[in-house]
């Protein structure tokens, strides 16, 4: 590893316009990261990547790279470009667990974060740095929301949000886990309890549905619930995944790795939906694809489809009456999914838009002023570069509310 990524950290030209950050959607500073790199200097390599991303350890493993950073690299215009995410994971992984962060002396003002997801690690971060007393509120037992709970340990090893734990704990974070805030605490408690601001950042959990016959049959699961605990299905020899985005891959390869002999995923479109490196490895794991085929039912023997008819362009232009019976032991449904709505039925005044995700301006301010909300409650279900991203804003939103209210 350490070889391959000094190799690839000396194909790396220095351009004078890097337009690998300019693919970054946190503009990580990478031409500089690896010039350190390259003198030896990893503490400083280090500093600087997590300064700029707190999440830069996940990142450098699950961002979409090919589409981001080494999507831009000017080299692969007429070859392959550099590895710049295996060189910011050696970096990452080398440095996190001695990083120190700084944080300056407590301000006597708390913060409360509503999930432990990317977005809300991030705000705990970066506010702890300003001096804000954190805690964070998550539904369930372990810190990483949807990386914990909905990428695979095989793409993402569930230590490093171990390491994100030990690390939030260690600059004074408070966690409370298995605390779902509008169910036994709501919103108006944590404000009578002191708040001076708070910040939802709590995710997409709850599955679209296809609103199709046989849905609720015992066969049929959804992507997101599957993914959280594999261990609790028993899906059979066959199974059909109906969806191809990168969430459907993962399901693919999971279910595989849990001895399914027989994985195929169904698509509307006539392409995958998902990343080429993640639909390259489902096909490489032992996934088939079926392009074209709308659902149209499940029964208990699987999925029936009509097939979809496209012009030369690739545009939907119409379906086919004869409908298919295709033949398997278990059915999952891919097909996205939309934030839980506990937090805005219990909390007077927040609003959210039709299909449920958080109001906010542009600084992420909900319809309540001194509550925040990015991530993919905010944006839907995206990246977790563009969670980050986005926290960083919003982050010194917050910082600039909390200060106004000492006026």
């Amino acid at each position: 590893m350490a070889v391959h990524v000094i190799d690839e950290a000396n194909r790396c030209l220095n351009c004078k316009k890097p337009l690998c950050r300019q693919g970054c959607p946190i503009q990580t500073a990478i031409p500089q990261m690896i010039q350190a790199f390259k003198e030896g200097d990893l503490n400083r390599a280090g500093e600087m990547v997590f300064e700029n991303n707190p999440m830069s350890l996940v990142c450098s493993l699950v961002c979409n790279h090919e589409k981001q950073c080494e999507g831009h690299c000017i080299l692969g215009k007429k070859g392959q470009p550099v590895h710049i995410s295996s060189i910011e994971n050696y970096i990452s992984d080398t440095v996190f667990d001695k990083l120190k962060i700084e944080c300056m002396p407590k301000n006597g003002k708390k913060v409360a974060v509503i999930g432990a997801g990317p977005a809300g690690i991030t705000i705990a971060i970066l506010l702890t740095k300003k001096g804000y007393s954190v805690t964070i509120f998550d539904a369930r037992d372990k810190v990483g929301g949807v990386l914990q709970y909905g990428i695979p340990e095989f793409r993402l090893p569930k230590s490093i949000l171990e390491r994100y734990k030990k690390k939030l704990l260690e600059i004074g974070v408070k966690i409370r886990p298995n605390t779902a805030i509008g169910t036994a605490l709501e919103i108006k408690d944590l404000i009578r309890d002191g708040y001076q601001s708070i910040f939802i950042g709590t995710g997409v959990w709850r599955p679209k549905t296809l609103g199709v016959k046989g849905e609720s049959l015992g066969n049929v699961h959804y992507a997101i619930d599957y993914l959280a605990n594999p261990d609790a299905y028993n899906l059979g020899d066959t199974v059909a995944i109906i969806g191809m985005g990168n969430s459907a891959m993962d399901v693919a390869r999971t279910a595989i790795r849990h001895g399914a002999r027989k994985v195929t995923l169904y698509a509307r479109g006539n392409v995958s939906n998902a990343s080429e490196h993640e639909t390259a490895y489902a096909k490489l794991d032992g996934a088939d694809f079926q392009f074209g085929k709308q659902i149209v039912e499940i029964t208990d023997e699987g999925p029936v489809f009509v097939n979809v008819i496209h012009d030369e362009e690739g545009k939907a232009i119409g379906q086919g009456e004869e409908r298919e019976q295709f033949f398997a032991d278990s059915t999952i449904i891919s097909v996205s999914q939309g934030p839980k709505s506990k937090l805005v039925n219990t909390t007077e005044g927040l609003k959210a838009s039709q299909n449920g995700l958080l109001m906010t301006d542009d600084n992420g301010q909900t319809t309540i002023p001194g509550i925040f909300a990015s991530g993919d409650v905010v944006l839907g279900a995206r990246t977790v570069v563009e969670a980050v991203a986005y926290s960083k804003t919003v982050a010194e939103a917050m910082d600039e509310y909390m200060k106004s209210k000492e006026e």
